[in-house]
């Protein structure tokens, strides 16, 4: 694991294969390495202090992804793994699963099969490769076993098992619960990170402009990742019209979310978690790796248009929000999928096999 999503993936999963006895090794790789986005997010997500920490801290793409194969080397190389498994689409997934291909061990990817066909997005590399690279995918939703069929991936590696995500906000639904209690002052919540909404000036400008626009009408509560809080700190606005505070903790975030009249977000675990929530969630992307949250969730994408935003956000505090549904198999019991999987036969089969990249 490496960034918070990352966290959220492997918790359920680790606790689920502690509660069979199943030996298991945490790696964390130090992508993620504050306080704010580590320490008290795996706290909060009761996962043990990890057997490794790689601490390969911040650098261009092509800098941690190397840091992390160079790292993450000698503890496969120690441990002998019968398989390693990696989540979602960050820099540390694709890493991993390179050393672990590289070195014959067998991969596992939780979260397989998402496309955005968006291949500005380092994550779309990511996700490609990773996939590429993995003997058992392990796919959220039924569009991604889709994608990865149209890909020629074999169809007995491919597993549909559901959103493992959703078991982390499951299991923790009650603890969020009982910090939302009393009367409580409408609001939207709003998070952004992506390099396309907030490292050009202009662009960053335009969407704090609207959303102070927003909250002279609701109370616009943003919790600020830190590289976005570095750019917004560059170009010197007041924000009076914005709750800004620190990132955090996973309970705490949730109940944020329980309550909010709307979530404004380009992150793709936000709009998966919205649609559980039954949150309406505007994405300010021009596309999502995640579209099962479109068709059938809560999830509405305006991309840069800032006047379909104010429509979006116009409709939702007129009551007339999208209304979706939960999709198939987010259970909250996906981790009990892929535990059965990876600790039945298939993991003790023949490991040989043939990859095209």
């Amino acid at each position: 694991m490496g960034a918070r999503p990352n966290f959220m993936k492997l918790a359920p999963l680790a606790h689920e294969l502690t509660r069979r006895g199943t030996p298991h090794v945490i790696v964390h790789t130090g992508q993620h390495y504050d306080a704010d986005m580590s320490d008290s997010f795996l706290a909060s997500l009761t996962i043990p202090k990890p057997d490794f920490n790689l601490a390969v801290g911040s650098g261009s793409h092509a800098q941690q992804t190397a840091a992390v194969m160079q790292r993450f080397e000698p503890v496969c190389l120690e441990t002998k793994p019968d398989i390693v498994l990696v989540y979602g689409d960050v820099n540390s997934t694709v890493a991993a699963a390179l050393v672990a291909a590289k070195l014959g061990i067998r991969v596992g990817h939780v979260e397989a099969g998402l496309r955005s066909r968006d291949w500005a997005m380092p994550e779309e590399i990511n996700r490609v490769v990773t996939d590429r690279l993995s003997d058992l995918l392990f796919t959220p939703s039924r569009d991604a076993g889709e994608n990865l069929r149209a890909e020629g991936v074999p169809a007995e590696r491919v597993h549909f098992v559901g959103n493992i995500m959703i078991d982390s906000l499951v299991a923790l639904l009650p603890k969020a619960r009982k910090q939302n209690g009393g009367a409580h002052e409408p609001y939207a919540l709003v998070t952004l990170h992506r390099p396309a909404n907030v490292d050009d000036p202009q662009r960053l400008r335009e969407l704090l402009d609207a959303l102070a626009e927003l909250g002279h009408e609701r109370k616009i509560v943003f919790p600020v990742h830190p590289r976005t809080r570095q750019r917004i700190d560059g170009l010197g606005l007041p924000l009076r019209e914005l709750q800004l505070c620190e990132p955090l903790p996973y309970v705490e975030f949730l109940a944020l979310q329980m309550r909010a009249t709307a979530t404004l977000t380009d992150s793709g675990g936000i709009q998966e978690e919205s649609t559980y929530l039954g949150v309406p969630c505007v994405t300010m992307r021009h596309n999502t790796e995640r579209p099962i949250t479109v068709e059938c969730g809560t999830n509405i994408l305006v991309a840069d248009d800032l006047a379909k935003l104010r429509g979006e956000l116009a409709k939702i505090l007129a009551g007339n929000a999208k209304r979706g549904s939960i999709p198939p198999l987010w259970d909250g019991r996906a981790s009990q999928r892929i535990a059965d999987i990876i600790v039945g036969a298939q993991l003790h089969c023949d490991a040989s096999r043939t990859r095209e990249l």
